[in-house]
């Protein structure tokens, strides 16, 4: 997810109860729901090095729990040096450390909820694992954390001009982290009956050998559906709320014939970094006066509808086949 979401959801959890526990909890959350994005500090080395480096270690299992330990060792010894404020809640150590470990535990939930996903078994396993529920910057979701948490704010200001009791934040935290729960259910519920639509189908009569439903921005009954067969990727899009999916109109991406071009461009770097990534990888050659020029790109990341791609690695090639340049994109990009 965003580090926007990320922030709103550490507010959350602190005015839920835990900046009750011990002094700088809040600080503590809202640092540790951040901490594992440091890794994009990587893009310094381009946009396929952050590829291939965000989303590692620092938000695999092993790694979060190091940083979280750190974090909350940290502020517990700097916070011994800090005078309390009036009515401040004592610091715990112990209450430091378990909201550093849910800080952290909370960003790699978060981050598993969408189609990027994470790998959390590094630095054993480079497998990546998604939910492939959530956008990677979900507007529904913000809108509902943003709620929950300004509202209150905005109640406790109409009460005290009235000269009624304050209300407490409490509240609305809860209902934003419910919210993102119910919000979740949803999702996975409209998920798996994308998933089962998908595969009750023959695609120009092949058989289904890996399908995937990833979720739209702000729908969340409505979803890119992709599905490879022997000869083919097949796209569509689909409605959880509908009965059946399309399946005789699909944006077809036919596999490509294996060539030195496409050997040659495959063993570059750039391709290999988005290769190790994807899921249902894609490539194109064309022929030029220079070369070739061959694209390479996840499905995951293409609209059915625009034909607008994400995550995509071009790779240009002279008639000898060395590589003349290469780069990567994260950004849509319109269909060559």
């Amino acid at each position: 997810m965003d580090n926007l979401t990320h922030t709103l959801t550490a507010v959350a959890l602190s005015q839920a109860g835990l900046n009750r526990k011990t002094r700088f909890a809040t600080l503590t959350l809202v640092i540790g729901v951040n901490l594992p994005d440091i890794d994009f500090i990587s893009i310094l080395g381009g946009s396929a090095t952050c590829l291939k480096y965000h989303r590692g270690i620092t938000h695999s299992i092993l790694g979060a729990a190091v940083l979280a330990t750190l974090l909350g060792a940290a502020v517990y010894f700097r916070g011994r040096k800090a005078l309390p404020k009036k009515g401040a809640p004592p610091l715990d150590l112990r209450w430091l450390m378990a909201t550093s470990w849910i800080a952290l535990g909370s960003h790699v939930l978060m981050d598993f909820t969408n189609s990027y996903g994470i790998r959390p078994f590094l630095p054993f396993s480079g497998r990546w694992y998604a939910w492939d529920i959530m956008f990677i910057i979900d507007p529904l979701l913000l809108v509902l954390l943003a709620a929950g948490l300004t509202l209150p704010a905005l109640f406790r200001l109409v009460t005290e001009e009235v000269g009624a009791k304050k209300t407490g934040y409490r509240g609305g935290a809860i209902f934003a982290l419910s919210s993102m729960l119910v919000l979740w259910g949803i999702r996975d519920l409209a998920h798996r009956r994308v998933l089962g639509f998908l595969d009750a189908h023959t695609y120009r009569q092949e058989d289904p050998l890996r399908l995937g439903a990833f979720p739209s921005p702000v729908n969340p009954f409505s979803w890119t559906g992709v599905v490879e067969t022997d000869s083919a990727f097949h796209l569509l899009a689909a409605d959880a709320l509908d009965s059946d999916v399309d399946s005789e109109h699909t944006l077809i991406f036919h596999k490509p014939e294996a060539t030195p071009a496409l050997d040659a461009a495959t063993k570059n770097r750039t391709a290999e970094i988005l290769e190790d990534f994807a899921r249902f990888p894609w490539a194109n050659v064309e022929t030029t006066d220079e070369g070739f020029d061959v694209t390479l790109q996840d499905l995951r990341f293409t609209s059915p509808a625009t034909q607008a791609r994400a995550f995509v690695a071009d790779v240009r090639l002279d008639t000898n086949l060395r590589v003349v340049s290469e780069s990567f994109h994260f950004a849509p990009r319109e269909r060559r």
